[in-house]
Parts: structure tokens; C-alpha cells; sequence
């Protein structure tokens, strides 16, 4: 899923996003309730209608940048930042201007029902890494008891209610947590608290653990992932669902995924391509130019180079999972991993 945090995937139209072909974007309930503001998006009609996007969306509950943004602005110090944990909900300080919000497990759908995403989150406590067992294990029981909340809140509205497993690095509570989540038979399940600092075997065996409690006839979503080696090595573990803000930010940065592995577009050694970013890529950067242009546009700061790569970077994810898919329907997803990192360690 492209990330599009505040209802726009960043540097990119709503056409050229369409031309990478995704399935569905990702929106934020924490930024999208902070501007344009919840009077906004209801007056609009939902985010669907206010950016114009008729195919699907789901927004993350803001519980995780309620936590993540009070440390980075605190580390940054633009703005005192608090968060102030309680059994009803979370209290936070705005990040753009430090005003008081309160969020509860019943306000969170309420604002996700407005946005109207076709896919939502619960509000959920996600602990940093690394974390004390206690810590971490309160984070599971009260994530549990917000979702008995949420799930009480929703309105019976075709919106797809997800529940979020945590637990940080710790098998037991990861179990806990998902054993619990899945008694309450949600529509799909989100694995949450990974990628959040941990070196990635753990991360993997956190991933392993739960995707053999969760039912297979439900999607299970792995938040905030990742890599294309990430992506792979998850969907081998049985995960179907990802998102990450990766393609877009690299892509800003001038750092391209390709199928033979990451490019430094700025790299003096591409001044004279004539070669396109990736010749197994069929995006319209690639079909119109060379990775010598490129260059240039990311070394002299035009925006155009940034909007390109950000088209490029999409549409390689895209097509990363439409090879993925079409591997497992043939029943050789085994040899497509294989292929994949042999490709991976050419360097082009």
C-alpha cells in the first residue's frame, strides 16, 4: 500500500499514482485529524471524495505517531510534546502546534467513519524498542481491552475493522496477543510494533509466531514493512498485506529500488547512461528516460527528478507484488524467492 499519510502520496498526482497500478493507499487518522480537521473531511464528504480517489483506503489509527512523533519533536525540541497514557485513552500534545487532543479506542472509529476508509485501524498502544517485559505486556492487555471498545463502537457501515497484535520482541506476548485478537474475530489482523528499531531477525521471528495463530482465511497485515527482502521473506511467512514509506521517501532522497538491487541515481557514475533506471520495468520513467537525466535533475534539485523517482519506486513495489501473485498462483513462489535474490546480488 503507498503510503498516503495526510491524502496525498507524496510527489506524485492522482494520475501518476494510478499509473503504477496499486490496489489500495494507505491515509492516517492522526495527521488526517489534525489537518484538514475532522470538520473538514466531513463537510468533503470523507477523504475518498476530497482527494478524488475511487479505489480503496485505510487509515492507520494514529496510535503509533500519537507515541513515535512526541519523542522525535522532544528529541527536536520545536515543541514540548506529552503523551499522557490512562486506561480511557491517550492524551497528546499536537505535534504542529502542542495543543491538548485526547483519543479514545470509541473517538478513533468515529473519526475513521468519517473519513470513510474502506479498511480501519483500533487505537492500540505500540511500545518502543526495546522495552521491559511489564511494559510491553500492559501495551498487549489494554491494546486487547481498546479493541473490545472499538469493536463496540463501529457502526455495522461495510468498513473493514482490523485488530492490531503487539507485543515487541517477546514470543510469550506475542502469542498472548494474538490468541486473544483472534478470539474476537476480526475482519482481518495487523501485526504492529515491528520495524521499530529491532535488527530484522527479530522482526522475522516476532512474524513467524503470530502468522501461525492467525486464521488463514483473514488478510494479516504487517505494519510499517518494508524492504523488498522484508516484503519477501514476510509473504514466505504467510503475510499479505504491507505498507511502507520507503518507495516515496527514498525516492525523494534519490535512492531507487531496482531488480537487481538499490541505485544511488546521484552516483557520478551515471552521468553518461543512456540505460533506464531498471530495464525490467515497464513505469513511465523508465520507458522515457535514462538514468543520465535523472542524475542530472536530482543534482541540480529539480522537482521533476523526485516525481519520477517517486513513479519509479511505486510501480517497482507494485510490480514486486504482481510477481509475488503470480508466483503463488503457480505454485513456484519458492523458486521466485530464489530468482529474486540471486537478481538482488547483481550489481548493475
Amino acid at each position: 500500500m503507498p503510503v498516503g499519510t495526510q491524502g496525498t502520496v507524496k510527489a506524485v498526482t492522482k494520475d501518476q499514482l494510478l499509473s503504477t497500478k496499486p490496489q489500495i493507499i494507505l491515509g492516517n487518522t492522526y495527521h488526517l485529524y489534525l489537518r484538514p480537521g475532522v470538520d473538514v473531511l466531513k463537510h468533503f464528504g470523507g477523504l475518498h471524495r476530497f482527494m478524488n480517489w475511487d479505489l480503496p483506503i485505510l487509515t492507520d489509527s494514529g496510535g503509533f505517531q500519537v507515541f513515535s512523533l512526541a519523542k522525535e519533536k522532544n528529541v527536536q525540541g520545536k515543541h514540548k510534546t506529552e503523551v499522557i497514557l490512562t486506561e480511557e485513552g491517550v492524551k497528546f500534545r499536537s505535534h504542529l502546534d502542542g495543543s491538548w487532543h485526547f483519543f479514545t479506542p470509541e473517538l478513533v472509529i468515529q473519526i475513521q467513519e468519517i473519513i470513510g476508509s474502506d479498511i480501519i485501524m483500533p487505537l492500540d498502544v505500540c511500545p518502543p524498542y526495546p522495552v521491559s517485559h511489564t511494559t510491553a505486556r500492559d501495551a498487549v492487555e489494554k491494546t486487547i481491552r481498546w479493541l473490545e471498545r472499538s469493536k463496540k463502537a463501529k457502526k455495522d457501515n461495510g468498513q473493514a475493522l482490523f485488530g492490531i497484535v503487539q507485543g515487541s520482541t517477546y514470543p510469550d506476548l506475542r502469542r498472548e496477543s494474538a490468541l486473544k485478537t483472534v478470539e474476537m474475530e476480526m475482519d482481518g489482523y495487523s501485526i504492529g510494533g515491528l520495524s521499530v528499531g529491532e535488527p530484522a531477525e527479530f522482526m522475522y521471528e516476532m512474524t513467524q509466531i503470530v502468522v501461525e495463530i492467525l486464521p488463514e482465511n483473514r488478510p494479516r497485515y504487517l505494519m510499517g514493512v518494508g524492504t523488498p527482502e522484508n516484503i519477501v521473506e514476510s509473504v514466505d511467512k504467510g503475510v499479505d498485506m504491507f505498507d511502507c514509506v520507503m518507495p516515496t521517501r527514498n525516492a525523494r532522497n534519490g535512492t531507487l529500488f531496482t531488480h537487481y538491487g538499490r541505485l544511488n541515481i546521484k552516483a557520478a557514475k551515471h552521468r553518461l547512461s543512456d540505460d533506464p533506471v531498471d530495464p525490467e520495468c515497464d513505469c513511465y520513467t523508465c520507458r522515457n528516460f535514462s538514468r543520465g537525466y535523472l542524475r542530472h535533475l536530482y543534482n541540480a534539485e529539480e522537482i521533476t527528478g523526485m516525481i519520477l523517482g517517486t513513479i519509479h519506486n511505486l510501480r517497482y513495489y507494485s510490480l514486486l507484488m504482481e510477481k509475488i501473485r503470480d508466483s503463488i498462483r503457480k505454485g513456484r513462489f519458492k523458486q521466485f524467492k530464489k530468482e529474486f535474490y540471486d537478481k538482488q546480488s547483481v550489481v548493475k
